[in-house]
């Protein structure tokens, strides 16, 4: 798949952005952390079952694992766990590299005067190292999943990020690699568009779950943060 210019999408205010898979590689980090913490708690789990959940609220992966072995968590159950599996998450996270595109796109956002957000379901003490694999010149606005009660794929974590950049979600693009990354866009009213380079789902599924452009790569989306506005 090659770069993409559909003119169906309309020109951004703001662009918020997923960081696991979407701006970071570490979708693969993610995965291997939940694997080890459902181990420890003598869950089984299906590691493609798992990659499907990632980016959605912790607690509720942890639910939807035991509901598939037949178990029922309390909510002290599934924090626990959602816990469990950040802290070895961030014992692995040791390296995370930016996905392919991802520093041009960004410059190009910042040349073209837009405002960007990071809207990640993430605990915020998890971000900090992916963030700065990002190696921009000012700290990004991050809104995590601690910021809100509900997070992706309701709409209230990009909603936030809307709110604390002074954009109306209308006018924002939401960038993700995740079927709940576009589920939350579409509540939020926001322009769903995913990317490939680091996504645990395919194509058919992002768009099935609300995507209205999918590229492989992040700045693939270029051409059209240059096109003139078209609100």
């Amino acid at each position: 798949m090659g770069p993409m210019n559909d003119e169906r999408i309309t020109s951004p205010a703001a662009v918020l952005l997923d960081l696991d898979g979407t701006l970071v590689d570490t979708v693969g980090t993610r995965i291997e952390a939940w694997m080890r913490t459902f181990g420890e708690h003598d869950i089984p789990a299906d590691r493609r079952f798992v990659a499907e959940l990632i980016g959605a609220d912790g607690k509720r992966l942890a639910h939807e694992v035991a509901a598939r072995d037949g178990r029922t968590l309390d909510e002290d159950a599934a924090e626990g766990i959602d816990a469990r599996s950040g802290q070895i998450y961030s014992e692995l996270n040791t390296d995370p590299r930016p996905l392919p595109g991802v520093t041009d796109f960004l410059d190009a956002v910042e040349s073209a005067g837009l405002p960007w957000a990071v809207a990640t379901s993430s605990r915020r003490e998890q971000v900090g190292r992916s963030v700065a694999a990002l190696r921009r010149a000012t700290e990004p606005r991050i809104v995590d999943g601690s910021s809100v009660r509900r997070a992706k794929p309701a709409p209230d974590l990009l909603l936030a990020a809307a709110a604390t950049i002074h954009v109306d979600p209308a006018a924002c693009w939401c960038v993700g690699d995740s079927t709940w990354d576009m589920r939350a866009a579409v509540a939020a009213g926001m322009t769903p568009l995913a990317v490939l380079a680091g996504s645990a789902v395919s194509a058919d599924a992002l768009a099935a779950a609300g995507a209205q452009l999918t590229v492989e790569r992040i700045d693939h989306l270029i051409p059209m943060l240059e096109r003139p506005m078209n609100r």
